[in-house]
């Protein structure tokens, strides 16, 4: 929804040139900071951008495949490290040239529908597309990687995917955004971890059948010469003409938040891979 963009302040804080690092687990662990800051009403709506190079971000379900250790050795053996995430979903590719957005509102005053926060950020992105003459639609790309239905596409070729974490009141809507480089590469990899995972084995959970030519990047769909610099400056030209660009850094208070939520993601970390032995 529109009218969730519209904000009297919209706070940014610019991560995406921490460089390598920059460890996956921290921004989990920083989003559960802000949507605690903003549900608490002690924080105004906060953009967040932010870049991980040679990452997976793996779901809960992704831990629990029967030859993880080899499916992890494949992700290594690419050279990637992996992170299990305490937001929905599956496995994601992030690299240098794939660009992350935290939108965190706050439940303080009235409640928000999963669907409205997931509508917010599909309409900012549509308006983010708009100059480069690309129309996204919003459904589930079946045999993409991290399927789901707030999968964005281009002519059924998925090129980012959204999900969302609440807590304490606020809400952190999350996407990625592949913005060059190869789509079918990255699926291929996620692909490759599923089968070394799998080896073949039924399991209760339905893991994604995954064709590479299903993804794909902003680059490739229109066919322009597109960086992460490029496209976070066009987000934060349109967040400014939704509410007054607060450029900050985390407070003392949500400094002190984030090393708490950062141990907890350290310990669900510990939990998912200390028995293979990582």
């Amino acid at each position: 929804m529109r009218v969730l963009l519209e904000q009297p302040v919209w706070r940014v804080i610019d991560q995406s040139s921490f460089g390598p690092s920059f460890d996956g687990k921290q921004s989990f662990a920083i989003d559960d900071a802000l949507c605690a800051s903003c549900g608490s009403g002690l924080a105004p709506a906060t953009a967040r951008l932010w870049v991980h190079d040679q990452t997976i971000m793996l779901g809960i379900q992704d831990t629990r495949l029967p030859h993880l250790a080899d499916g992890l050795r494949v992700l290594q053996n690419a050279g990637y490290r992996f992170v299990a995430r305490n937001s929905g979903g599956l496995a994601v590719v992030l690299d240098r040239n794939v660009l992350n957005l935290s939108l965190v509102f706050s439940e303080k005053d009235r409640a928000l529908s999963i669907d409205e926060t997931y509508q917010a950020m599909a309409d900012l992105i549509e308006e983010l597309l708009s100059p480069y003459h690309l129309q996204p639609q919003t459904g589930e790309i079946t045999h993409s990687y991290c399927p789901g239905r707030y999968d964005l596409s281009c002519d059924g070729r998925k090129f980012a995917g959204i999900s969302q974490r609440r807590v304490k009141k606020g809400i952190a809507v999350q996407i990625y955004l592949c913005v060059a480089g190869s789509g079918s590469a990255r699926a291929e990899l996620i692909r490759a971890f599923y089968q070394a995972g799998l080896q073949g084995e039924r399991t209760p959970f339905v893991y994604p059948d995954i064709f590479p030519e299903s993804m794909a990047s902003l680059e490739e769909l229109s066919g322009l010469k597109l960086t992460v610099a490029e496209i976070s400056a066009a987000l934060l030209r349109i967040l400014r003409t939704h509410g007054r660009l607060s450029a900050e850094s985390l407070t003392q208070e949500e400094t002190q938040l984030f090393g708490y939520y950062y141990e907890r993601m350290i310990r669900r970390n510990e939990k998912a891979f200390n028995s293979l032995g990582e």
